[in-house]
């Protein structure tokens, strides 16, 4: 076999990898009373977003975006400055 297409493969398959592994999907509903909060979660640290924004869990790419949610728990939302119950 040719060195090159075998180097490039294994390459291929090391960048590759790890992206289809990581299958994005909304994180699990915890196990106490929870609500989704917008508009308060760090870059990378939300549960998931509103349809059309990012794929899901940890994946928002800037602080407060206002359509990444977080679980927390019920009725504690509306408390938090910048929390909203709906996407903006």
């Amino acid at each position: 076999m040719n060195r090159r297409f075998v180097i490039a493969a294994a390459f291929a398959a090391a960048v590759a990898g790890p992206a289809l592994l990581s299958v994005q999907k909304p994180s699990p509903e915890p196990s106490f009373k929870a609500e989704k909060c917008y508009g308060i979660a760090k870059a990378g640290k939300n549960d998931c977003a509103s349809t059309g924004n990012n794929s899901c869990g940890g994946t928002s790419k800037r602080n407060a975006d206002p359509k990444a949610w977080i679980y927390v728990p019920e009725g504690y939302c509306e408390r938090i400055v910048a929390g909203s119950k709906t996407a903006k």
